[in-house]
């Protein structure tokens, strides 16, 4: 069966869905995971959140039970199937991307608003403003394996045990250059785009990748309100402070939660 025959991917397999105890689930939290990245490094981040929200995770193709689906190509490829794949239930959702996840998301917030299932807070992470060009493009088609290893190193957020492996780096490295090969290039055109929910900006004090000012152009694209919080840190800031960055994660959820549900 040729790719362009294969069967969609079964919506499990897209966005993963880890309940907490409590036995209403009020609120959902969906990550959508950075360049190279997948749904198992951030599956930890349950136990950092409240027992009745829900956590959601995109898994984006080339990886994981999707590993032999297409590469990527477009932010499309990225986001579209993790829309489709959402639960009816999601009840109040805030999505959260970190580094290029940030720009799925906003992607995903945007085809849930045309769809009138506005999420309730988007939270991005690490990222530009999708309305600016990348400044830290990374270029991958111009870099040889060893290359872009070192640039994946420079940045953090891989386990260097599974780059400097070599039959796993083998397996990783295409997704990884799919990915930035669509970050470097993104950029949303539309004139004036807005989102209708508010937006909270978290990034490293001293992220080489993000510079701060490219973090505040995110309040353009808001008709809600706009918070922007920093970290000590550089562009994976959050992995050795959980708990500060959850500190800034949590009260949006509870904000979401103490409204009614969505329906």
């Amino acid at each position: 069966m040729s790719p362009a025959q294969s069967p969609p991917p079964e919506p499990d397999d897209v966005v993963w869905n880890i309940p907490g105890d409590a036995p209403q689930q009020r609120g959902s939290l969906l990550v959508l995971p950075h360049a190279g990245g997948n749904a198992h490094a951030y599956a930890q981040w349950r136990q950092y959140l409240p027992a009745d929200v829900r956590l959601l995770i995109g898994q984006y193709p080339g990886r994981g039970a999707r590993f032999s689906e297409p590469l990527p190509e477009s932010m499309d490829d990225l986001a579209a199937p993790v829309v489709a794949a959402l639960p009816d239930d999601t009840g109040n959702l805030v999505v959260l991307g970190h580094s290029m996840g940030s720009l799925v998301a906003f992607e995903v917030v945007r085809k849930l608003q045309a769809a009138g299932r506005t999420p309730r807070a988007l939270i991005a992470s690490a990222c530009r403003a999708p309305i600016l060009p990348n400044p830290s493009a990374v270029r991958p088609e111009t870099l040889d394996d060893d290359a872009l290893v070192a640039a994946i190193k420079e940045r953090g957020g891989t386990d260097d045990g599974i780059l400097d492996e070599p039959e796993l780096r083998e397996i990783v490295l295409p997704s990884i250059r799919a990915d930035f090969a669509i970050d470097d290039v993104y950029r949303c055109a539309v004139p004036d785009v807005t989102v209708d929910c508010p937006i909270t900006v978290i990034g490293g004090s001293s992220d080489p990748v993000v510079p701060a000012d490219a973090l505040t152009h995110w309040a353009e694209i808001t008709r809600s309100g706009f918070a922007l919080e920093i970290l000590p840190g550089g562009h994976f800031y959050f992995q050795q402070q959980l708990d500060a960055f959850f500190a800034l994660v949590n009260p949006v959820l509870d904000g979401v939660r103490a409204q009614p549900q969505a329906v």
